[in-house]
């Protein structure tokens, strides 16, 4: 299993490729969307943005229940050792509906979704930090689709999350 810094690597790499992508769109191609209810590539950055923030936030909440005593989560731990891609083929859906708090909701410049999307690499480094020394695979945080992830396989649900949208924005054919 790869080490927490090349876990983070591997997240802000993917964060590059994808900014890197939106960022050659023109304002007006970054908010077409391919049908009415199709997202454009804003509508993926926000989303992106939301959820990476929640997750992030949820690794930091699991970290200090463990460290109190009281993990948020207990139970057994189904995807014990799995890589996060055998993990979304058991537990996803070809089309998911996305939860409601990590929706895209506001919409806006393409410029401000990708320096908030940005900026969430700051904190996930701090965590990184944090955890340095920790046996990632005793902090769970559930994710909602999946169940119970530990902070190995959070860290690599990020960067798969940021390229499954970098494809699909991709796959808008705008640029």
């Amino acid at each position: 299993m790869p080490p927490l810094d090349q876990l983070l690597h591997d997240v802000a790499t993917a964060r590059t490729r994808y900014i890197d992508e939106v960022s050659k769109l023109s304002e007006e191609q970054a908010h077409r969307k391919p049908t009415p209810d199709g997202w454009s590539a804003v509508d993926n950055t926000e989303h992106l943005y939301w959820a990476e923030h929640g997750g992030i936030w949820g690794m930091w909440r699991a970290f200090q229940a463990k460290q109190a005593g009281t993990p948020i989560w207990e139970g057994e731990r189904v995807h014990r050792g799995l890589p996060i891609e055998t993990i979304i083929e058991r537990t996803w859906q070809p089309k998911e509906q996305v939860p409601a708090i990590a929706a895209p909701r506001m919409g806006g410049p393409s410029a401000f979704w990708l320096s908030a999307f940005a900026s969430l690499q700051q904190p996930l480094s701090a965590l990184a930090a944090t955890l340095a020394n920790e046996d990632l695979e005793a902090i769970i945080h559930p994710h909602v689709l999946s169940g119970p992830l530990d902070i190995r396989q959070r860290f690599e649900f990020l960067r798969f999350h940021i390229d499954r949208h970098r494809n699909q924005v991709l796959a808008l054919g705008l640029g």
